[in-house]
């Protein structure tokens, strides 16, 4: 079996529930960019380790506490970018969510610098 590219295997370090713990692997200019304009209170750039934390923090409360994602692949492109097909399952005013999205992170010197998180809008994912 290959070896993972090195910016796969540091995305797969990068613990969500604990992203203090995965400090290293951020760069400190980091933005993590969200774009949902379904979620007009969570959407928008969240700058360095605080933000990305925030981030997490507002999908929390706003789905009181059920949003999760689930990673479905993940691929490098050359050294700078890896692409991670996820599906994100969420509860929002009782209703149960499932979508689809992309996330896109920049790595620059072995460090994460930047993710544009781009979900499906408009067909929401077929539930397996």
């Amino acid at each position: 079996m290959a070896e993972d590219h090195p910016n796969v295997a540091a995305l797969k370090r990068l613990d969500l529930s604990n992203l203090a713990g995965s400090a290293d692997l951020i760069s400190p200019d980091f933005v993590w960019h969200f774009f949902n304009p379904k979620l007009p209170d969570v959407e928008g750039d969240y700058a360095g380790l605080q933000g990305l934390q925030t981030f997490f923090q507002k999908m929390g409360g706003t789905t009181g506490g059920t949003f999760r994602v689930e990673p479905v692949s993940i691929t490098a492109m050359g050294d700078e970018l890896v692409v991670v097909h996820v599906r994100d399952r969420m509860t929002i005013e009782g209703e149960s969510i499932v979508i689809d999205a992309v996330v896109v992170w920049r790595f620059v010197d072995g460090r994460i610098a930047e993710a544009w998180d781009i979900p499906s809008l408009h067909v929401p994912a077929a539930i397996e």
